[in-house]
């Protein structure tokens, strides 16, 4: 079993940015693959990123390229997401997730967090 808790969500203008954390806790955070999705009201869960165990591979959705950047601290188990240049098309509640497979598909994360509320004014 993994718990997942995000922190860091909040309101900014668009433009800005905000970094989001997630503290892993359970079993050995270095055997999973850890992803970054997001939901906004009345739209399915997106992928936006994800990192592989060693945190050299990455990767992201189209919509976030080049303004997120995901990484991982194995020895903290915590997992980031770097949010820069956010448009309001942003704003989601964003969930951090585990998964043992290779894969950016929803339905194969094991593990989810609570979710954190990222708000991107115009």
């Amino acid at each position: 079993q993994v718990q997942l808790v995000e922190s860091g969500g909040g309101l900014v203008q668009a433009g800005g940015s905000l970094r989001l954390s997630c503290v892993a806790s359970g079993r050995t955070f270095v055997s999973y693959r850890m992803g970054w999705f997001r939901q906004a009201p009345g739209k399915e869960r997106e992928f936006v990123a994800a990192i592989n165990w060693n945190g050299i591979s990455t990767y992201y959705g189209e919509s976030v390229k080049d303004r997120f950047t995901i990484s991982r601290d194995n020895a903290k188990n915590t997992v980031n997401l770097q949010m820069n240049s956010l448009k309001p098309e942003d704003t989601a509640v964003y969930y951090c997730a585990a998964t043992t497979q290779n894969t950016i598909r929803v339905p194969d994360y094991d593990y989810w967090g609570q979710g954190a509320q990222v708000t991107v004014s115009s």
